[in-house]
């Protein structure tokens, strides 16, 4: 009763209004553990294996698996959400870079997968278009029925992907594609460094996708030039989430947020089937799981242009600081399992 009496002493209004705040407390913390509870259904495997969208023919063929032996050299992998207006200059650009690599080079082999994340617009048309004009075997779509969100798309095009090295870029045509060879370097860089460590002799470039390296294209030498032309509530809010990621992903990654990556297979294998995060922060995520798994992250400075209507609204940043919970509880609490013997599909 010694410990109730400050309670009794309340006034009504007071002791509802606390018994109110405890009752949306308890009520928001049961909501926390069951979004995180359920985004761990289906991680640590690639899940269902999606059909590939062929405009010439009504037979379905299945998506290969990350974890089957690569047959590409280059994977990129383009996620798309009502990009109709900016997708097909970026494809041009894209496919411009690769034909004249192929030309110098008739070794290299490359693939490009537009992962469709439930656009209302044509984007899937025009990757038709594409397809008709490259073939199948050169540019896929894999077409998401409902908008599951940026990290979703990336971590389902990963999975499906068949090069010993696999692009993560976006549709806006807001990275230059030439720099992935800056990107690429890193990635040989870090493969000769593993080669030194472990005395293994790497006979042909197909074996870079055997060791896990990833390096990420950063903006961060364009900081000083994106301050001064934001609005001063914008650099507030970024310089919050910045701190954010800070605390929940350690130091080491100025730039989390490029959407110009680079992963070995290899990589890609021990950390796409583990991402939980569907929508803005996946990429912090994957910052934290490299760090757990011990995948060497590097940064490279890329030309890097801001494309009109590419902008994060004020309630995305909302939602990405709740993504940032979610993954210093779902990993601090092992609510979120790190899978290191990930299957092929549930």
């Amino acid at each position: 009763m010694a410990l109730l009496s400050p309670l009794i002493d309340l006034q009504p209004l007071t002791l509802a209004a606390l018994v109110l705040v405890v009752a949306v407390g308890i009520w928001l913390l049961s909501y926390v553990v069951d979004w995180l509870h359920e985004l761990e259904l289906g991680a640590g495997s690639i899940g269902y294996v999606p059909f590939m969208e062929d405009p010439s023919s009504l037979d379905r063929a299945q998506f290969p698996s990350v974890f089957d032996k690569s047959t590409k050299y280059l994977s990129l992998i383009m996620p798309a959400f009502n990009e109709q207006n900016r997708i097909r200059s970026t494809l041009d650009e894209t496919f411009s870079y690769l034909q004249e690599r192929v030309k110098k080079d008739k070794s290299f082999t490359y693939e490009i997968i537009i992962v469709d994340d439930g656009s209302k617009d044509n984007t899937t048309k025009i990757g038709f278009e594409y397809i008709n004009k490259y073939g199948l075997d050169v540019i896929r779509i894999l077409k998401q029925g409902v908008n599951q969100g940026k990290g979703a798309a990336v971590r389902k095009g990963m999975l499906c992907s068949r090069g010993q090295l696999l692009l993560m870029l976006d549709a806006d045509g807001a990275s230059r594609i030439t720099d992935l060879e800056k990107l690429e370097a890193q990635i040989a860089n870090g493969v000769q460094k593993h080669q030194a460590s472990s005395k293994q002799n790497l006979t042909s470039k197909l074996d870079v996708g055997s060791v896990p390296v990833v390096a990420f294209g950063s903006r961060a030498h364009l900081e000083k030039q994106a301050l001064a032309t934001r609005k001063w509530y914008r650099n507030l809010l970024m310089k919050a989430f910045h701190l954010c990621v800070l605390l929940v992903a350690g130091p080491g990654v100025r730039d989390t947020q490029c959407g110009f990556k680079m992963f070995t297979r290899s990589a890609a294998q021990q950390l796409f089937p583990n991402l939980r995060l569907k929508r803005w922060c996946f990429d912090v995520e994957l910052v934290y799981l490299c760090k757990r798994l011990r995948i060497p992250v590097s940064e490279v400075s890329i030309t890097w242009a801001e494309i009109p209507g590419s902008k994060v609204r004020f309630y995305s940043f909302v939602h990405m600081l709740l993504e940032l919970v979610l993954v210093r509880l779902g990993y601090g609490f092992h609510i979120w399992k790190i899978h290191t013997n990930s299957s092929k599909s549930t």
